[in-house]
């Protein structure tokens, strides 16, 4: 799977450690984000939450990846929720952009599929966003928390679909079971 992984070792073995030619360096040379993405999507596939799985579209491309989480507890079991992060360039001092794919009925997430997260926030007020020690992992693991322990009614994106859920909570689930089975299938 580690394509990149496999590329870089070959590469190194190839140049030899400190051997260094101006010309071939310049066209050879591994962004850090990179280096940082073959150990971190490493860690990610032994990590993975049972309810989420992982798809490079290119393996030689680790900074865009698909995650499918298919909670299998609370308003949202039995959907299957398609999210794309990409990486950017600046990782890790910025965080990834991540987007929902699929059409949802969720106090923290769009029907256009921006997330409220605050690990995705660059600058948070209560300093739990972005930081240069935070993984994909951490990413991953907060997504498919969304549906279930961050559930979050109280802070909401979706100020519609956190409303509906206070005045009626069965309407609400119904929406929520209505949504899956038309987007989330």
């Amino acid at each position: 799977m580690l394509t990149l992984a496999s590329k870089l070792k070959r590469d190194d073995g190839v140049r030899g450690p400190r051997a260094s030619n101006p010309a071939s360096d310049s066209t050879r040379r591994v962004s850090v984000r990179d280096k940082l993405l073959v150990k971190e999507v490493a860690d990610l596939e032994a990590n993975l939450p049972c309810t989420c799985k992982v798809n490079f579209p290119d393996p030689n491309k680790l900074h865009y990846f698909q995650l499918t989480v298919t909670p299998d507890e609370g308003y949202y079991q039995g959907g299957k929720f398609q999210f794309e992060t990409e990486v950017p360039d600046a990782y890790n001092m910025v965080p990834p952009k991540v987007k929902c794919l699929t059409r949802i009925w969720h106090p923290n997430i769009t029907e256009t599929g921006e997330i409220c997260l605050s690990l995705l926030r660059e600058h948070s007020i209560d300093g739990t966003g972005w930081a240069p020690t935070r993984t994909l992992k951490d990413i991953v693991w907060g997504l498919n928390s969304l549906f279930t322990d961050l559930l979050n009614f109280d802070d909401p994106l979706n100020i519609e679909a956190a409303e509906h859920h206070l005045r009626d909570k069965e309407d609400f689930r119904s929406k929520v079971e209505d949504y899956i089975k038309r987007y989330a299938r």
